[in-house]
């Protein structure tokens, strides 16, 4: 129901106004003053305010002010018997929605009364339905977050199951792929990268050798050298592990990075002999962490070499096999960082906008 104040320091105009709202089934209250009628409305929430403009203490004009100071939807009829061009003017310019001269005509009144109920009911729908728009909205913002959580839960289930198999398939490199990845991560945010860039290179280390479980198990450890055939079936791992990957829901870089980890700069690298900016980045750093580990690290056909060898390697290749920026932050990492190898489970990201790449 539309609720009217009526504000009027004659009782007899009130009370008038007020019989003719009422019967037409308006909810109305009155007012004697402005400084009631101010009161009044900080108290209660009204829809139209009929006012007088000359009144004690505190004129219809200042009320107008206050009112709309606090509430811009309410609709204001200013009502005087001393009207002026000017008056009318200022009333319009302050935010009054009409004006009324006395003596106040009862058919004119109700129709004033009618058409600025009608714009409050329309201005409440609007608010209403911009409400009810930005609650749908917030549900579908809601909706869309948590789908996207389970979907990211779900791609990191995938990288873990994928890490693990390949972990079964080659125990004697355990935690290899772990260890790739954190210090891939490390090095592309020593590189300043963005934590969701960083984790999501660690991510793609912990599979980037995925592709080796179609490699003989027996070739993986053996402990002595192996021969031209068998490094040609290892060198198959990179493309093999692309091939899988790029038919699983995961990014589109993921399945490329992995397919890239033995390339070079200089083209000398495997499968497809890429070289310079063929190679997407987060591939570079793969590179680098991959070689890195490796040759720290024992392997079935000789024992660890260590770091000062690892990092002597990554220095007499820079620019020609290695990208360089990666190399400059990876010795950073371990000579001033003093990193060390850790191949516990760290935080991962699956990127679902290339935005994030």
């Amino acid at each position: 129901m539309i609720r009217i104040l009526i504000v009027d320091d004659e009782e007899s105009i009130r009370n008038t106004l007020s019989r003719f709202l009422m019967k037409v089934g308006y909810a109305v209250d009155i007012a004697e003053n402005a400084v009631i009628g101010k009161k009044m409305f900080t108290e209660k929430s009204y829809d139209i305010v009929v006012s007088d403009i000359i009144m004690p203490r505190m004129t219809g004009i200042e009320l107008m002010e206050y009112i709309r100071s606090v509430d811009s939807l309410c609709r204001i009829l200013i009502m005087t018997g001393e009207a002026t061009v000017e008056t009318a003017a200022r009333a319009v310019t302050l935010g009054a929605n009409g004006y009324l001269n006395k003596p106040i005509l009862k058919d004119a009144f109700l129709e004033q009364i009618r058409i600025n109920a009608e714009a409050i009911t329309a201005a409440k729908q609007k608010e209403q339905i911009e409400l009810q728009q930005v609650q749908y909205r917030d549900l579908l913002e809601n909706t869309v977050a948590a789908s996207t959580e389970t979907l990211k839960r779900s791609m990191a289930s995938i990288i873990h199951l994928l890490s693990d198999v390949t972990e079964y398939r080659d125990p004697y490199t355990s935690g290899h792929q772990r260890r790739v990845g954190n210090l891939a991560a490390s090095i592309s945010k020593r590189m300043n990268h963005t934590k969701e860039y960083y984790n999501m290179v660690r991510a793609i280390g912990y599979i980037h050798d995925i592709g080796k479980i179609v490699v003989p198990s027996e070739i993986l450890t053996k402990p002595g050298k192996i021969n031209d055939v068998e490094y040609k079936l290892i060198q198959m791992h990179a493309q093999s592990g692309f091939d899988m990957l790029k038919h699983v829901i995961l990014p589109k870089n993921f399945a490329i990075a992995v397919g890239q980890h033995h390339e070079r700069m200089d083209g000398s690298g495997y499968p497809n002999r890429l070289k310079g900016s063929e190679i997407l980045m987060e591939s570079h750093i793969l590179i680098v962490a991959d070689v890195v580990e490796t040759m720290m690290t024992h392997r079935p056909y000789r024992p660890a070499l260590g770091v000062d060898k690892a990092l002597e390697e990554i220095s007499m290749y820079r620019i020609s096999k290695y990208h360089p920026e990666v190399v400059d932050a990876c010795i950073g990492l371990f000579q001033q960082d003093h990193y060390t190898l850790d191949d516990s489970v760290g935080e991962i990201h699956i990127p679902l906008s290339k935005s994030d790449w």
